[in-house]
């Protein structure tokens, strides 16, 4: 089982009927140069790199943006079209005063298997008190959160609210909650691992690819900025793969990965195990 745990479905074509939906997700997305995708097309893609199976994050920034990007609507209506291959997360806006209420709606009539957020665009420090009631709906759930970490291209974000450390209070008062540093917390990936090392419940995925070469961006990353062993011997139960697609093409990151020598065991649980263990199952 092949798991892409970070893809953003904002261009994907079934929820692209409104043109000026879509010019907007180009705008605040700062994405422009690929059109809309149909949904063969992404099977296509997947099929390339190998995957089995997507993680659709939505892009909730009613407070920054005036609406979400990708709404919860949409996530399921995509999940429905292939139930076999697309797993849907939630997004709420945590300054949104109802935002628990959508979460709880999220998780009891959409059955989404998990949230995402977005520190740096959403404006938000991940330990902020108003947080506290959002955390424990994901624990009664058993719901695991995906955290924008790290660098974002996106406009008005702000990265102090991403760095890694930013994160400690949340996985230190929340043990059961199974939290996940998107894209390793680039480029404070140092700091990422010292936080898995330290707290079990938190990963991090491979999503994280800034310049032109996935294979050169890896290497430096994953075998230079920490040694491959780290993951390979201490961290290879919480480090997932991740894409953030369509920002990035699966095929060249799953490729690298493949080539940077870790063991076949630790590829493993890489692509596929330690996410069914963040998400809880697949049921």
């Amino acid at each position: 089982m092949f798991i892409d745990i970070h893809v953003h479905p904002a261009f994907f074509e079934p929820i692209n009927g409104d043109l000026a939906r879509e010019e907007l997700r180009h705008r605040e997305l700062d994405i422009h140069k690929n059109g809309t995708a149909p949904l063969e097309h992404i099977f296509n893609q997947m099929a390339c790199a190998g995957l089995d199976k997507l993680c659709l994050l939505p892009q909730d920034y009613t407070s920054t943006v005036g609406c979400a990007l990708v709404d919860n609507e949409e996530i399921r209506r995509l999940v429905d079209l292939a139930p076999d291959r697309f797993i849907g997360f939630a997004g709420v806006d945590p300054a949104d005063p109802v935002a628990p209420d959508r979460l709880e709606d999220a998780f009891s009539r959409l059955k989404l298997k998990g949230l995402k957020l977005h520190p740096g665009r959403q404006h938000f420090m991940p330990g902020d008190p108003r947080l506290e009631p959002i955390y424990q709906i994901c624990e009664r759930f058993d719901k695991p959160v995906l955290f924008h970490a790290g660098l974002s291209w996106e406009p008005d974000t702000f990265t102090q609210y991403c760095r890694p450390d930013a994160f400690e209070p949340v996985a230190a008062a929340h043990p059961g909650l199974r939290i996940c540093l998107g894209h390793f917390g680039w480029p404070w990936v140092r700091e990422a691992a010292m936080l898995m090392v330290k707290y079990p419940n938190v990963y991090a995925d491979t999503g994280a690819l800034y310049f032109d070469c996935a294979r050169e961006f890896y290497a430096q990353t994953f075998t230079k900025d920490i040694p491959l062993t780290w993951i390979d011997r201490s961290l290879r139960h919480q480090v997932m793969f991740g894409s953030n697609n369509p920002r990035f093409e699966q095929i060249r990151m799953a490729q690298a990965l493949g080539e940077l020598g870790f063991r076949d065991s630790t590829l493993e649980l890489i692509r596929g195990e330690n996410a069914i263990a963040f998400l809880g199952g697949l049921d």
